[in-house]
């Protein structure tokens, strides 16, 4: 694999993702698979649901071509796509018909596992501070946390696919910086620019959304991806890059358990459904998200060139000025339009 075949692979899964989603989109509609808005909602018109089955169909296509090219990460891209396939099938079987949080729950313990004993990761996730067998431990229950947390955030249009964006193109950054190996920048920028084509349409007001089909695998997909960078001893920039949903869905978490509210349930206590119900549009949240992300992606490769103090206390300001914002911004026009 070269730098060439990359970019050109990460263009291909673009130009995919960008023009098979509105088909999609159009079937998904026709058939009735929308997401109709409840009180929980923060659309006002159904909308088709399921999205993430193109960027995964682009995504297995493209890390296929990956393992093709680099063979001794064929079985672990293996692994990792099937158990991403299984999660796919119980999440859009979830989308059809809600499931008990679970079983969901249980499928994701399975695949983590799954992936963790037959694809093990090339090092130690936090860099010797824990024995070997705890650090696995860790990881794995990180890692759920993480899929979870991905899936409570897809909670208006365009945030998680701006997220995805820019963790899978600040893992290939931040890889290359780092002077790591191509096989995993190549996986994430892949990730980066299918999420990119999609995004084009999960804008506000979306066409379509991920679905639990897209936000489970993804957050997955990604989770690994964050570890395997961590496992690398980039650890700085595998923190940096989720840093604002980590953050947000934590916080929110921690202070849902405070006040004794259920921690599985849907909701919409997250900062950035409380900027939205005070007025501000989709499209501001997720702009500011987006404008966040992109400094999160450049202090990722400054930590991936060992400025890990300098990296981590910008990150934190950045993070921290964002959650700032979404908890006190208010429009400067009234109410966003629907």
């Amino acid at each position: 694999m070269t730098w060439t075949y990359t970019l050109l692979l990460a263009v291909a899964v673009f130009g995919f993702v960008f023009i098979a989603t509105p088909r999609l989109a159009d079937l998904l509609t026709r058939r009735g698979i929308l997401d109709h808005p409840n009180e929980r909602s923060s659309h006002t018109t159904p909308t088709a649901r399921g999205g993430g089955i193109v960027i995964l169909t682009g995504l297995v296509f493209a890390w296929l071509f990956i393992g093709w090219r680099e063979p001794t990460m064929l079985v672990p891209i293996l692994v990792v796509l099937a158990s991403a396939l299984v999660l796919a099938a119980i999440s859009w079987v979830d989308d059809l018909r809600s499931l008990p949080a679970l079983p969901r729950l249980a499928a994701q313990a399975v695949a983590v596992a799954v992936v963790l004993s037959l694809a093990p990761l090339p090092g130690l996730v936090f860099g010797g501070l824990l024995p070997a067998s705890l650090d696995g431990l860790a990881a794995g229950l990180l890692w759920i946390w993480f899929i979870n947390l991905y899936n409570f955030m897809d909670g208006i249009d365009g945030i998680a696919t701006v997220e995805a964006t820019a963790i899978g193109i600040g893992i290939a950054a931040a890889g290359k910086v780092a002077g790591l190996a191509l096989t995993l920048p190549a996986l994430g920028l892949s990730l980066g620019t299918a999420c990119l084509g999609f995004l084009r349409w999960n804008w506000h007001p979306a066409r379509i959304f991920l679905g639990d089909v897209g936000s489970v695998p993804l957050g997955f997909v990604i989770g690994w991806l964050l570890l395997w960078l961590a496992a690398e001893g980039e650890w700085a920039s595998a923190l940096i890059l989720p840093l604002y949903f980590l953050a947000d869905a934590t916080w929110t978490l921690v202070r849902r358990a405070a006040t004794g509210a259920s921690i599985w349930e849907a909701h919409k206590d997250h900062l950035y459904q409380q900027a939205y119900r005070r007025g501000l549009r989709h499209d501001q949240i997720s702009g500011i998200v987006l404008v966040t992300d992109m400094f999160l992606v450049a202090l990722a490769m400054v930590g991936a060139r060992g400025e890990i103090s300098p990296a981590l206390i910008g990150a934190l300001a950045c993070v921290g000025l964002l959650l700032f914002f979404l908890a006190k911004a208010e429009p400067p026009l009234g109410p966003p339009a629907p």
